[in-house]
């Protein structure tokens, strides 16, 4: 799984050399952060359900006729389709934080998503919306700490730029 330690160590390897001064620098960086990201993590994880309903909900709030016939949310099974898509992105979210890079938005998110959300008709606008409710949603000190909203509200960010 890619993170910034193996994209690192990675890029070295592949110039044949060892990692440099800015490498290491990046490398720490990353590690420093690391108590912020595990924090949002673990405050993501705690609440996930509670998180994913929000972001359908508002989801669906914002673009009500995606329940119309023949719309992606048009039955029950649909709408909860929807549902387990956003739970399967937070997770990817979840585990970038953990990782400290996108490596699992990238692998298992990014990677087609648009063009299997279009073969599907599935419009990709409905989950930016999501996501952007969800970190638009955050409140620190509430939800978290200021450095970990700052990491959480990154990779939120990453997945709404792929999406859009």
């Amino acid at each position: 799984m890619k993170s910034v330690i193996t994209t690192v160590i990675s890029a070295a390897d592949a110039a044949g050399r060892f990692p440099s001064s800015s490498d290491l620098e990046s490398v720490q960086g990353n590690i420093q952060r690391a108590a912020a990201r595990l924090e949002a993590a673990e405050k993501l994880a705690d609440n996930h359900e509670a998180v994913v309903k929000e972001a359908g909900d508002a989801c669906f709030g914002k673009y009500s006729y995606l329940k119309n016939e023949g719309e992606a949310g048009s039955t029950q099974e649909k709408v909860n389709k929807c549902y387990r898509d956003l739970d399967h992105y937070m997770r990817l979210v979840n585990y970038s934080l953990v990782v400290g890079g996108t490596g699992p938005l990238d692998e298992w998110a990014v990677a087609g998503a648009r063009e299997v959300y279009r073969t599907l008709n599935l419009p990709t606008a409905a989950y930016v919306a999501a996501f952007i409710f969800t970190r638009d949603r955050l409140c620190v000190p509430r939800d978290m700490s200021a450095q970990a909203g700052v990491e959480y509200v990154s990779a939120l960010d990453y997945i709404i730029n792929s999406l859009s």
